[in-house]
């Protein structure tokens, strides 16, 4: 029985780990690299497969090397090892990815930790989450607001010529990516020790190699479509800005404090303060479109962030109650065995023996 549940357990870690990785990276990594795919579509996927991956394996690498064997980056410190992977503990990826399946945004960060974060601090993760939506939408439009008329207008009506445009891209992105795999990747290694092995951490890596492959190979999936019904995304100088402040408000909010946050709400807070900014300069298209685009970005999020919430609590309610029915029947077992040995009849067999 010990060997089943051993296997068991194992079987659960691999598989959290595998689930987790391809939907956490297929709905989080597109406000990373969504841009990033969009305006270079022209170019094979398998080129801008290779750029992310060497990222993603020197952030993998350097975290193991400089956290002794930690790729969380310290992140997990504060998060107790779980003594048993159990189905609670999956049920939260599974979930995200068909979240991820159906397009719909989620808050990766808070659905998949909290099952393993005692006593998270839910009113206040909303509350930032929320604020970063406003803070992003706000300084986009601030940005646009200015650059418009002059900047955006240029980009609109001629076409890229100058390879420095490229260059800066290719590096805001990779410092873009690497930023945000050393905040996400703790939602991804969770599952596994917080000190990992040199040939477990091969495996991991090229595991996570391979789901991005999958994710390239398709241009980012479903909530890709996000980021491409957006004006002039596929623009390599429009990308650039927008991955540029999608990066300074979120290092804004990592320096503000350590609190957890939907960082999906603040890409989805550029990307809406950019459209109702440009509308009002360039007037693109009609801001009745633009209203019914972004509301139905901010509806998805939403509904992401409920869910989370629900399947969050939902989960740790049933892993509570379970655990307390089985403290339960453990401590009548332990009373009724008690009861047993000091009964008369025991005794009594006792001076017999």
């Amino acid at each position: 029985m010990t060997y089943i549940t051993v296997n068991m357990e194992m079987y659960l870690i691999v598989f959290g780990f595998i689930v987790a990785s391809y939907s956490i990276i297929a709905n989080d990594a597109i406000q990373t690299l969504g841009t990033f795919i969009s305006s270079n579509s022209k170019n094979p996927w398998w080129v801008l497969w290779l750029f992310a991956s060497s990222i993603l394996a020197l952030v993998l690498i350097y975290g193991w090397y400089a956290y002794d064997g930690d790729v969380s980056y310290g992140r997990l410190d504060s998060i107790p090892v779980a003594q048993t992977i159990q189905w609670w503990h999956v049920a939260p990826p599974v979930i995200l990815l068909i979240l991820t399946r159906m397009g719909i945004p989620v808050s990766t960060t808070f659905l998949v930790l909290s099952v393993f974060t005692p006593g998270m601090l839910l009113g206040q993760i909303i509350v930032k989450s929320l604020v970063g939506y406003g803070v992003a939408f706000i300084s986009a439009i601030i940005l646009w607001a200015v650059i418009s008329n002059s900047i955006e207008k240029k980009f609109i009506k001629t076409t890229n010529t100058r390879k420095r445009w490229v260059w800066a891209q290719w590096l805001t992105t990779g410092f873009l990516w690497s930023q945000w795999l050393i905040q996400d990747l703790a939602n991804i290694f969770v599952f596994l020790p917080r000190k990992l092995d040199f040939s477990t951490l091969l495996l991991s890596l090229f595991g996570l190699i391979i789901l991005l492959a999958f994710i390239f190979r398709k241009k980012g999936g479903r909530i890709q479509n996000i980021i491409d019904n957006k004006a002039n995304t596929h623009d390599i100088r429009s990308a650039t800005i927008i991955d540029a402040l999608y990066a300074i408000v979120l290092l804004f909010f990592k320096e503000l404090n350590n609190l957890p946050m939907s960082t999906t709400w603040v890409f989805l807070g550029v990307l809406a303060g950019r459209e109702y900014a440009l509308n009002h300069h360039l007037q693109l298209i009609s801001l009745k479109t633009i209203f019914k685009d972004t509301a139905m970005d901010l509806s998805k999020a939403t509904l992401g962030l409920v869910v989370s919430i629900v399947v969050a609590l939902g989960i740790k309610q049933i892993a509570f109650n379970k655990n307390a029915t089985k403290a339960i029947e453990n401590d009548s077992s332990q009373k009724v065995k008690a009861v047993y040995i000091n009964s008369p009849s025991s005794t009594a067999r006792s001076l017999e023996q």
